[in-house]
């Protein structure tokens, strides 16, 4: 059985892309309070494998998480791209009409503005976790009270699901990295499979650095899905590049990275992986 450490309780959007990643396969999950937790614990026992959501459609990367990442020992070995549908869930016996008050994670409930103002007689209250809002509202028997969160919690703590997709947005979805210990990556990898990778890497604050680095890159056939900068603190107007590229050909990939190595400064490779690609 693998071993999974999510940020979040049971139930949550962090287990659910656990789960589909792992999909036939049984796992035990290790609920951590924050991304620092989950971390920590995967560094305290090498055999944890972990989810952390890094970027949402809609509200854009999750910053921190790119720097926990970077500072840590733990690898990339795949990635997951969930979409966020969310339901409204009660207790058993309980009809839309009966809710008075409506709790969820202040995200969920932006997410799900225009739902909520077709229903002006729910008071909104916010609380810190989806699945953790349907959890509370098991255990303590709210009547009048739903929770919005996915359908994995409102299964897992027994409530009546009153109305599903209720987003506005339809297109949300988060993209989760799927991390483990070095030592492991080989035995959780399929490398067949490897067609994406995950690099960091800074560069000498001069003109026309980063230009030479995407022209090499061009060059070898890589393609860039993803670049995100953050400014190096006590190196002013320094910046940090995490870059996501794919690629067809292996060995070209390697080559290009021979290539931009010497143009670049603490080149770091996160992660070699598989695409994550929706399944038909």
């Amino acid at each position: 059985m693998k071993k999974v450490a999510i940020q979040g309780v049971s139930g949550c959007y962090h287990e659910t892309a656990a789960r589909n990643f792992f999909s036939g396969e049984e796992i035990q999950v290790d609920q951590c309070r924050t991304f620092e937790e989950l971390l920590e614990h995967m560094g305290k026992d090498a055999s944890l494998i972990g989810t952390m959501a890094i970027e949402n459609t809609i509200a854009g990367s999750l910053l921190q998480n790119h720097e926990l990442l970077r500072k840590s020992d733990a690898c990339i070995i795949g990635e997951y791209k969930l979409r966020i549908s969310h339901v409204l869930a009660a207790l058993p016996g309980e009809k839309i009409e009966d809710i008075t008050e409506v709790n969820s994670h202040p995200i969920a409930l932006m997410q799900c503005g225009d739902f909520l103002a077709g229903h002006p007689s729910m008071k909104v209250v916010e609380k810190g976790d989806t699945a953790g809002s349907a959890r509370e509202i098991s255990e303590k028997k709210l009547k009048g009270h739903a929770a919005i969160c996915g359908k994995l919690a409102a299964e897992l703590y027994g409530l009546n699901i009153l109305a599903e997709g209720i987003e506005t947005n339809k297109r949300n979805f988060t993209r989760f990295l799927i991390l483990a210990d070095n030592w492991k990556k080989e035995e959780l990898i399929q490398e067949s499979k490897i067609n994406k990778s995950s690099l960091i890497f800074t560069l000498p604050h001069s003109q026309g650095s980063l230009s030479k680095v995407l022209t090499i890159l061009s060059f070898y056939d890589i393609n860039l899905t993803k670049i995100q900068s953050l400014p190096i603190i006590g190196r002013e107007w320094e910046y940090r590049f995490y870059v996501d590229v794919t690629f067809d050909n292996y060995v070209r990939y390697r080559q290009s990275l021979e290539a931009i190595i010497p143009l670049t400064k603490d080149f770091k490779i996160q992660g070699e992986y598989a695409e994550f690609t929706q399944p038909l």
